[in-house]
């Protein structure tokens, strides 16, 4: 275990599995006190256990981040448990509907601006005061490369998406010269255990194309990124939306089943896929 975030206080958003969970092994490896916040309590317990086990300190809790007053009560919870806060990385998000615009409903439009782009205003209104406390800190919010692009019947997400990384301009230019960086990462496809539960070798080998780099991602490059982001090391970062990817200008164009690839992908990346309640 390295001590590059010794004696800092990190909170997860989505933090049971996927990229959240890689994070948060990230952090505690390094040495963070970390809070594995998810909608799904046991499996953020489940990834706490793994942080003591190897000789970290870290505490779970149940959280849903469309909810603004779970929201307070998250991040009173981090303060409360460690002291302070130090470190966020706002990860939770959803699919939302697989449907052409017109096709979207209110709700579901609704529910996937709530979780992938409130929830990040919401953690952002509450972390940055704890951080402000302590004297700065640094926030990475999880935007995706769906942030940058199009994608076709994913409006509601990649509107969402889009929102996150001009909140993460915005707060950057507000508060960086307090001493709080604010950056986020925009992840392309992501490899994890929902994509091979989910997809066949065809269509793993389709979303494989779109990336120039011949393979999917794995949580744990993501996860290096946002440490580095997190880090003295990116002292000087703020204000920066970082894509692993840019895709191919085919875009999604050429995977013959776009609304599965989407809805099994974005679920699968963005961590706590236990907001999605299906």
């Amino acid at each position: 275990m390295t001590d590059g975030f010794k004696d800092k206080v990190a909170l997860v958003t989505g933090g049971a599995s996927g990229i959240g969970k890689a994070v948060s092994l990230k952090l505690a490896g390094a040495g963070a006190r970390v809070v594995v916040s998810d909608l799904d309590l046991d499996g953020a317990k489940s990834v706490v256990g793994e942080i003591e086990a190897a000789g970290g300190e870290a505490s779970a809790v149940r959280a849903d981040v469309a909810d603004p007053a779970a929201v307070a009560e998250m991040v009173r919870h981090a303060v409360s448990t460690f002291g302070g806060l130090d470190l966020a990385v706002n990860n939770a998000g959803i699919a939302g509907d697989n449907k052409p615009v017109a096709e979207t409903s209110d709700e579901g439009w609704n529910k996937v601006i709530a979780v992938n782009l409130n929830s990040v205003f919401y953690c952002m209104k509450h972390q940055i005061p704890a951080m402000l406390e302590r004297g700065g800190g640094a926030i990475v919010n999880v935007s995706s490369i769906l942030g940058t692009n199009g994608f076709a019947t994913a409006s509601g997400y990649v509107a969402a998406k889009h929102g996150v990384v001009g909140l993460t301009k915005t707060a950057a230019i507000e508060y960086s010269a307090k001493g709080i960086r604010v950056n986020a990462v925009g992840p392309g496809f992501i490899k994890t255990p929902l994509i091979d539960d989910n997809l066949d070798a065809e269509a793993q080998e389709q979303l494989t194309g779109l990336h120039p780099i011949g393979r999917l991602g794995k949580p744990e490059e993501v996860a290096a990124l946002v440490a580095f982001l997190l880090s003295d090391e990116a002292s000087f970062i703020t204000d920066r939306t970082i894509s692993s990817m840019e895709p191919t200008p085919r875009s999604n164009a050429g995977v013959k089943e776009p609304v599965l690839v989407h809805d099994v992908i974005c679920s699968s990346y963005q961590g706590e896929t236990s907001h999605a309640q299906r």
